[in-house]
């Protein structure tokens, strides 16, 4: 067997990465793709590698003729070129026929040059009988390219060109992953033929599965297929899709960092489970998600409205006079607007969510920290602490992230009083306060309330407390972080109307203005989702009691702090999970105000099933 790399394109979309180098020359967390590749092929019993060079075709031969693996060096791989003199005008069926010969006198392995795959894939193709087989992968959002469907004894029955791609039949496709095995005899009888054919009437700035989808329209008998289920894979055609593959294939020092350092956008590797982030499982209902979806072009293309009516929007949906509400680009755009305002010296406590105290002056903060292992504190704590602190501004989440904390509603309300006493600004973030059981000295239903009970978002109440602010994040219990929206209210009118001419007119993009619109006839089922969440927490609490190397704490909120202890750190069982399981988790470790000489992991709550997998997957981690 003989393996073809086709490495003559000039990667234009990966910009400056390869000004001066081809793309298989680009590094995936410090090696070289080209590198990578031929270390894999160098386990295999091959008789040769040929690659098919153009673009720095030169600089690409002297760089390989120098690796270990080179023949000049006396061992390794049987490394030949050839020369595609006019990549620039041509596509990569041209590159191939320029090996057809090569390809007529051995068995193939065909691979494109900017993939990053697991060594398990060569395995896989090598060691499966069929003499003609394409990898494939159910297709995700991210895949680009040919597709292919299958029937059930899993030959390739068509390839789905771009112009055919039908968004409507996603279900159906496998995308190829442009590796390929193909016989002596099928390029004989079969490939080549056809190739010749069809450029000769088609020309050469075409794709090599163009061949194939004819041939299989003739006999689909001829190539099958094999699925490769969660083994990892890339193609790398520009820098998003580089920066994803070094998360994918990151080293174990580096992986968190990666994963980490991206602060969302988890839908671009649909394969994992993020326990990271927090949202709401059981919210928006399906009702609603129709109704947005009925309206998707229209709200693309057209404009939202600007800051007076998207005020007015969101003072119907959440109860408020529009005098003392503001919406953001989500709570952060407000957190930050917010801090800027800056009234002196701030409380904060920790361990908290950090956007509060980042954003602002180091010099102006006093801190807070529980003094007991689970992080509880109460209001009569927060006033005895802060009590002579001479503090301007008092910062409380509730509940707290990530300890879960929770302060009740009558005594948020005499912190508030208090506040009041002595001219503090107190901002409660109550974005999680939805989550909350309902105050037990409340006998309202939480069916029956417009807000949660426990909320603060009333007239009454913030004109009750001038000197408070209220911040929700609508991202976390409503389910919709990709809206981007968070509200501010206060009945302290000049700091609304100082905020609202701070952030843009045309702050809230039309998705998020049409879910406030019509947010009013879904209420019962955001209500009902909320409901049926704390019963599922409460069943997620008892399973994670199972696990015995987790000290689970308390929560009110939709995650759990949790003390990992003896024989684990909090990185192994996150590493281990995100590598065996593909199951992403928090390690808090290193958040200030936890304590620095124990081992920490925030778990969010997800639907039923995703929970029992966490759980599963707790179980069964190796014991020392």
């Amino acid at each position: 067997m003989q393996a073809i790399i086709l490495a003559a394109g000039m990667g234009r979309r990966l910009g400056e990465y390869t000004k001066d180098n081809t793309k298989c020359m680009v590094p995936v967390n410090g090696v070289r793709l080209i590198d990578r590749v031929l270390g894999q092929l160098s386990k295999l019993q091959l008789q040769r590698v040929i690659i098919v060079i153009g673009y720095k075709g030169k600089e690409l031969r002297e760089y390989i003729e120098s690796l270990p693996l080179s023949p000049s060096q006396g061992k390794g791989l049987k490394v030949e070129f050839v020369e595609n003199l006019i990549y620039d005008k041509t596509n990569n069926i041209y590159s191939l026929s320029l090996v057809k010969q090569q390809m007529m006198e051995d068995d193939t392995l065909l691979i494109e040059s900017d993939l990053i795959f697991n060594d398990r894939l060569l395995d896989m193709i090598i060691d499966n009988p069929c003499p003609n087989l394409a990898l494939v992968a159910k297709y995700e959002a991210w895949m680009d390219g040919t597709m292919v469907r299958l029937d059930d004894d899993l030959n390739i029955v068509n390839f789905i060109s771009k112009d055919a791609f039908d968004y409507n039949e996603v279900d159906s496709y496998y995308k190829t992953v442009n590796i390929y095995k193909l016989s002596r005899q099928f390029s004989q009888q079969k490939y080549v033929p056809f190739l010749d054919a069809y450029t000769k009437a088609v020309g050469n700035n075409e794709y090599y599965e163009n061949v194939l989808r004819i041939i299989s329209l003739i006999n689909n008998h001829d190539m099958k297929a094999l699925p490769i289920g969660g083994e990892k894979w890339y193609e790398i055609d520009d820098k998003q899709d580089l920066d994803i593959a070094e998360a994918l294939f990151a080293d174990e020092k580096d992986l968190l960092r990666k994963y980490y350092g991206r602060f969302g956008g988890f839908w671009r590797f649909p394969q994992m489970l993020d326990f990271c982030y927090l949202v709401n499982p059981y919210f928006p209902s399906r009702r609603m998600k129709d109704e947005l979806r009925a309206n998707f072009d229209t709200l693309l293309t057209e404009y939202p409205s600007g800051m007076k009516v998207n005020t007015l929007i969101a003072s119907k949906c959440f109860g408020v006079s529009e005098d003392y509400i503001v919406p953001g680009n989500g709570a952060a755009e407000l957190i930050k607007v917010l801090m800027d305002e800056g009234r002196g010296k701030t409380g904060f406590v920790r361990p908290t969510f950090e956007e509060y105290p980042n954003r602002y002056n180091k010099d102006c903060q006093v801190t807070f920290v529980p003094q007991n292992d689970g992080y509880r504190y109460t209001a009569d704590d927060l006033m005895a602490f802060f009590g002579d602190k001479d503090i301007k501004q008092l910062m409380v989440i509730n509940p707290d992230n990530p300890s879960g904390n929770f302060i009740h509603k009558t005594d948020i309300l005499r912190l508030a009083q208090w506040c009041e006493e002595r001219n503090i600004r107190l901002v409660v973030d109550e974005s999680f306060v939805d989550f909350s059981n309902p105050n037990s000295q409340n006998n309202q239903s939480i069916l029956n309330n417009p807000n949660h009970p426990n909320s603060l978002l009333s007239d009454e109440i913030l004109e009750t407390y001038p000197h408070m602010a209220v911040m929700k994040s609508i991202s976390k219990s409503f389910g919709v972080p990709g809206l981007r929206l968070g509200i501010l209210a206060s009945a302290d009118k000049e700091l609304i109307a100082s905020i609202k001419k701070e952030v843009s007119i045309w702050n809230i993009n039309s998705f998020a203005e049409y879910f406030m619109q019509i947010y009013n006839k879904y209420e019962k089922d955001y209500q009902r989702a909320c409901t049926k969440f704390v019963k599922e927490r409460d069943d997620f609490e008892q399973q994670l009691h199972t696990i015995p190397f987790l000290h689970v704490m308390p929560s009110q909120a939709n995650y759990f702090l949790c003390e990992v202890l003896s024989p684990y750190t909090a990185n192994e069982v996150v590493i281990y999970m995100l590598k065996q399981y593909n199951i992403l988790t928090r390690d808090c470790s290193k958040k200030t105000g936890l304590n620095p000489n124990k081992q920490y992991m925030r778990i969010s709550v997800r639907s039923h099933e995703d929970n029992a997998r966490l759980i599963q997957a707790l179980k069964e981690l190796p014991q020392s």
